[in-house]
């Protein structure tokens, strides 16, 4: 797709190579579809803002965008180069990451997600290797693959389920799951429970369906699907529809799972395969650094 991109930029057709800053303009417009708002995100003014998607257009040789009363829209030619377009920078990003890190050998990134503690592992690495430059970074639920696809970071410490493909995935730990509640919930205060006890029960869903499925149990013992629930994109909006009374929440046991908010708690989930954490690396990455780090884990964190 970037060669296709590039293929009107040729020197045969004597037209200049496409600037990248003027490609990220386009791609903010395109998601804004509002040359205000797009503008006030790049911090640039908007009639600024419209030169330079003016002179896109004349580098490309197609109109992208159209302004009319009702708001900006894609033309088909806009259509076309956008996926391409965010491709490009995606693609710009790795290649300096890539530069940056072979620069820079003695660098690692650790991601990792909500409830899990990397510290031990991140210490003892530092304590191995005192020269190195060892940063954490904090992600969310859905970002671990993506994030080291794109060099953000160098090894994530995440949950399944996670895609495995290009990348080397190693279980640290297994992890029971629990029920989260609302403290005046029916279930409130209970010993444990099972599946049948919330058979009824709506549980938010995702927008990931691997993601969903795994955590509302979807299908159920025997085939029957999961009860549904609100829809929500984050872990907060999650716990508010639960605090609200709208839902309950399969969750992993993690460290203050019950604490998350003084109104919800947590009760023990038995009938239910454990989850499962890991540490996932890109399967071609040879770093030494990043190897260390793997063993660091396996030695910190499976317990």
């Amino acid at each position: 797709m970037i060669k296709d991109l590039f293929r009107n930029t040729s020197y045969d057709s004597g037209m200049t190579d496409l600037d990248l800053r003027l490609v990220r303009y386009f791609t903010t417009v395109a998601s804004h579809l509002h040359y205000g708002r797009a503008a006030a995100e790049l911090r640039v003014a908007q009639p600024s803002l419209s030169r330079q998607i003016s002179q896109l257009e004349a580098l490309v040789g197609a109109r992208l965008l159209d302004r009319t009363r009702q708001g900006t829209r894609l033309t088909e030619a806009g259509e076309a180069f956008l996926p391409r377009a965010r491709e490009l920078l995606r693609a710009a990003e790795q290649a300096a990451a890539a530069a940056r890190a072979a620069a820079r050998p003695a660098r690692i990134a650790v991601g990792y997600t909500a409830g899990l503690i990397v510290t031990p592992a991140v210490r003892n690495l530092r304590e191995k290797h005192p020269d190195a430059d060892v940063r954490t970074l904090h992600l969310g639920w859905n970002e671990s693959r993506e994030a080291l696809l794109d060099r953000r970071v160098d090894a994530a410490v995440t949950r399944l389920p996670l895609r495995a493909d290009d990348l080397r995935v190693t279980v640290l730990h297994d992890e029971p799951k629990m029920l989260l509640v609302p403290v005046g919930h029916r279930l409130a205060g209970k010993e444990s429970v099972t599946l049948d006890d919330i058979e009824s029960e709506p549980i938010p869903r995702f927008p990931d369906r691997e993601f969903d499925a795994y955590w509302r149990v979807d299908p159920r013992p025997g085939g029957r699907p999961a009860p549904g629930g609100p829809s929500v994109k984050t872990i907060e909006d999650k716990l508010e529809c639960i605090a609200a009374g709208q839902a309950v929440a399969i969750v992993p046991a993690a460290p203050g799972a019950g604490g998350i908010r003084p109104d919800l708690t947590t009760v023990p989930l038995y009938g239910v395969e454990p989850g499962r954490v890991v540490l996932a690396t890109r399967a071609a990455d040879r770093s030494p650094l990043v190897a260390a780090f793997r063993t660091s884990a396996g030695e910190c964190l499976s317990a």
